[in-house]
């Protein structure tokens, strides 16, 4: 199975809570109405899309309907799912490079968003890419963190710097930074401290974990990526936006699109937070975490076809 097919497989339960509601609602009226767009309102709302982003779009789809772009029910699902690609394209998700040396990636986010995980799959990608990849243990809160980057990185095949459980994370952070310089690798991804918004000493360590980094590779972090958890709805867009005040967040992780019906939460951190969505997650495997493609994922989301 391509992963075009595990994609739209996997937002299963996301097009039977927006595109099949969406349907429904468009269903039961013969006339555009104020209940029509009241209930269409509503279904999006309901899938998760965000309180600011369903009002945009009703916004939208009433300029639309002035403007005798919309005349009829029928016509309100092709306006949506143009406004809705539309709105997934906006800004550049794609992963920043390095052009010479190594590529560092910093990976934060909440404890049980599947952050550690996320890594060994990146692994993994940029692996078949052809790169050569470290990990850094820079958790060093948690022996279990330590322990379970290490099962990834045997399981990969990618080298895992790290220290005891305790240790300074900004240590690590350095040891792997000049290993990576010397071992001439490609991508050095980082796992840091599942941290809370609300925990100062935490973002402190962040910010010096920054300051490491910059001191060896100028222009790095080259990505700081946030994992979030699908599953949480709005919950993830709430707390993409506290991050967002403490850390400077380059792009965003969406994990868990196949276990949900809120999918639709991707529509609202673009919109409401312009955040890039680098890459989405559909299934547990090793190969279902993949760089988001907008177009893909509103093809899959609208069950429309694309080759892959």
């Amino acid at each position: 199975m391509g992963f075009f097919s595990k994609l739209k497989e996997g937002l299963t339960k996301t097009r039977k809570s927006l595109t099949e509601k969406i349907e429904k609602v468009i269903i039961g009226y013969a006339d555009i109405d104020d209940d029509l767009l009241d209930e269409l309102e509503d279904a999006l709302i309901q899938a998760d899309v965000g309180v600011k982003t369903s009002l945009q779009l009703m916004d939208d789809v009433r300029a639309g309907i002035k403007k005798k772009q919309i005349n009829s029910p029928e016509d309100l699902k092709p306006f949506l799912i143009k406004r809705i690609t539309e709105m997934l394209n906006e800004g550049s998700d794609e992963t920043n490079i390095a052009k010479s040396g190594p590529t560092v990636i910093l990976v934060i986010g909440v404890n049980g968003v599947g952050k550690t995980t996320t890594i060994g799959k990146l692994g993994r990608y940029y692996k078949e890419q052809g790169k050569n990849v470290m990990f850094a243990a820079a958790d060093t809160f948690r022996a279990a963190a330590i322990d379970q980057l290490e099962i990834w990185g045997q399981r990969v095949n990618v080298p895992v710097i790290k220290h005891e459980e305790g240790s300074d994370p900004a240590a690590v952070v350095f040891d792997a930074v000049k290993a990576a310089i010397a071992r001439k690798v490609d991508i050095l991804i980082i796992d840091t401290a599942g941290r809370l918004h609300n925990k100062a000493n935490l973002m402190t360590e962040l910010n010096k974990i920054q300051r490491v980094i910059k001191r060896e590779i100028a222009e790095a972090p080259h990505e700081t990526l946030l994992v979030l958890d699908a599953t949480t709805g709005q919950n993830a867009i709430s707390q993409a936006e506290l991050f967002t005040k403490s850390a400077p967040i380059s792009g965003l992780v969406l994990t868990k699109l196949d276990g949900t019906a809120k999918g639709g939460v991707v529509i609202g951190l673009k919109s409401e937070l312009s955040m890039p969505v680098k890459w989405i997650g559909v299934g547990e495997g090793m190969d279902d975490l993949r760089p988001f493609i907008a177009n893909d994922f509103a093809a899959a989301l609208f069950n429309q076809k694309v080759e892959e």
